[in-house]
């Protein structure tokens, strides 16, 4: 039985490096502030293809995105939601529904 490539959210490159440019971090203080290292395969190099969008992070990783903008993983995936105007959230968001424009 073969495996499908896993799809990715059309947005969550944007979204990642918009975290990280809110919180006003580089991208190894960012590696220091998900709190993973390299021992869990995570270096700046991955932070930058994930951020390019040629790299697609392990649910790990996001989980530790979506704790440290204080947002639910949901946010991140999903691409009918934004994320918040302010970085980290002050309560747990759910994002901001977008508004669909009539084509």
């Amino acid at each position: 039985m073969g495996r499908a490539a896993r799809q990715s959210a059309n947005n969550l490159a944007e979204k990642l490096k918009y975290i990280r440019e809110e919180l006003g971090l580089s991208q190894n203080q960012l590696l220091a502030r998900l709190g993973l290292k390299e021992e869990d395969g995570l270096f700046r190099s991955s932070i930058s293809g994930y951020e390019l969008g040629t790299r697609i992070p392990p649910f790990k990783v996001l989980l530790a995105y979506g704790k440290l903008a204080n947002v639910y993983v949901d946010v991140l995936i999903d691409d009918a939601l934004n994320l918040p105007d302010k970085i980290p959230s002050q309560q747990k968001s759910g994002g901001v529904l977008k508004i669909k424009q009539n084509s």
